[in-house]
């Protein structure tokens, strides 16, 4: 069976040390870890990375070569993502939430999952980014948080 190919938004990676989200992130990471799936790494979660507190980093440094794959902003992601803005799914200032969504339809992810409820995980939101993806010729992107990727066992 082919894996999933999981694009992992930055807020995932801060979930895995947080109160609030490490219930369900923390398993997540067990099944990257153990192969489940492919994660897409932006060269944008890259740079938000940059500042981020050291363990955060180690979990980054962490993930196994052999699961990542690495994808660089392009301009046809940059495109989308401001298309994305001019059809009002959401505001300006939530470009780069936007060129995330656009990162994981250009390079066919499988589903995108974020903690981020406010601009990517959030129905009108996912209805507004699809109907523009379409539009332009690309399939429905999957957005889910990672809760939504527990295992129930059989």
């Amino acid at each position: 069976m082919k894996k999933l190919r999981i694009y992992v938004d930055t807020s995932v990676f801060g979930g895995f040390f947080d109160k609030e989200f490490e219930e369900f992130t923390k398993p997540l990471f067990n099944r990257i870890n153990n192969g489940e799936f492919v994660i897409l790494f932006s060269t944008l979660t890259q740079e938000e990375l940059e500042n981020a507190p050291s363990r955060v980093k180690q979990l980054v440094m962490s993930l196994k070569q052999e699961f990542t794959e690495f994808i660089e902003e392009t301009n046809e992601a940059v495109e989308l993502a401001s298309g994305y803005i001019a059809e009002k799914v959401v505001g300006e200032t939530s470009y780069a939430d936007c060129l995330h969504i656009a990162l994981a339809t250009t390079n066919r992810a499988d589903l995108l999952t974020s903690w981020n409820f406010k601009h990517i995980v959030n129905i009108e939101r996912i209805r507004g980014y699809n109907s523009i993806n379409i539009k332009n010729g690309y399939k429905q992107l999957e957005i889910r948080s990672p809760r939504e990727l527990l295992t129930y066992g059989d």
